[in-house]
């Protein structure tokens, strides 16, 4: 049984005669009296009544006409939802970050991304940056948002592009005797008790101190950009963090400059290449219009996204 069955028996139904029937649907009325013959042996049935008033469903008839009506239905609801997933109108995307980046610049990435892509069910963690490379490796997200390229075994099998560049800056309380200045070099930095977040203190932030980077062994830790202000805020240690940070509004902080300017692992975007879903060809495309530093690498991506290219062109 296919679909143009189902039609066929609705037409019938609705216009209660073999020619007017076959005009509606475009073919000639033989095939049509044809197809209902063969309709009603595969069901079993007899699912018209061939009167002088005309082609009348019986009750089997009207019984298969219901189902006939909703299945069709469904079919029509199938082919627009497939075009919908195919477009990566609908479906899921997960998504792990560091802290900083909900700062800038994943505001405007998923507000707009929220905005075109209602239907996308959105599933969003914060993340250090080697577990959220870890977890994308695994599978369990689809994209990973850290602080420089991943690195380790698997990497290879990663797609990274920058998001975001940044450099060091100092958030002290608004008590404290650095607040008011400018900046503050390293050689300051380094008699004052410090906060920072594990995965800087093991990698990135070492370089700043040079020969002596002990004094990151000494500090206080916290997990993100936020926990780092409120610690410097209570007089715990002076804040080390992304510059991006300033844009936390708190009155009882303040935000000094690092001399010399020690620029800091570019945010970086990762996801599968092997990843062909159109909703993460979707999400390519906003990205792609909101992060001026994604230059022509994800430019060279996105032509590997059709529904993504499309999108573009599109708006």
């Amino acid at each position: 049984m296919e679909a143009r069955h189902l039609r066929y028996a609705l037409a019938l139904a609705e216009h209660q005669h073999f020619g007017r029937a076959a005009a509606s649907l475009g073919i000639a009325q033989p095939p049509l009296s044809t197809q209902i013959a063969a309709l009603e042996r595969e069901v079993g049935e007899r699912l018209f009544d061939r009167t002088s008033r005309g082609v009348l469903p019986t009750a089997a008839g009207e019984a298969f006409l219901t189902r006939a009506r909703s299945a069709l239905a469904e079919m029509r609801l199938a082919q627009v939802d497939a075009g919908r997933a195919a477009r990566g109108e609908t479906g899921r995307l997960r998504i792990g970050f560091i802290g900083s980046a909900l700062l800038d610049p994943l505001p405007g990435v998923l507000g707009r991304f929220r905005r075109t892509h209602p239907q996308v069910r959105l599933s969003l963690q914060e993340l250090d940056t080697p577990t959220g490379t870890a977890a994308l490796l695994a599978g369990e997200l689809d994209v990973a948002v850290g602080r420089g390229s991943p690195r380790g075994t698997g990497a290879e099998d990663l797609v990274t592009v920058p998001i975001g560049a940044d450099h060091l800056v100092a958030v002290v309380s608004a008590a404290h005797p650095f607040a008011g200045r400018p900046s503050i070099d390293v050689e300051q930095l380094g008699r004052e008790p410090l906060v920072v977040s594990p995965d800087a203190a093991s990698s990135y932030l070492r370089p700043v101190f040079g020969p002596d980077p002990a004094v990151l062994d000494g500090a206080t830790m916290a997990r993100d950009i936020h926990t780092i202000a409120g610690l410097a805020a209570c007089c715990v240690g002076v804040g080390l963090g992304p510059h991006r940070m300033r844009l936390i509004a708190r009155d009882d902080i303040r935000f000094c400059d690092v001399e010399p300017r020690f620029r800091l692992p570019d945010l970086h975007m990762s996801f599968r290449v092997t990843d062909r879903s159109p909703v993460l060809a979707a999400f390519l495309s906003v990205v792609r219009r909101n992060c001026a530093e994604v230059g022509s690498r994800l430019d060279e991506l996105l032509a590997r996204h059709p529904s993504a290219v499309a999108d573009m062109a599109g708006g």
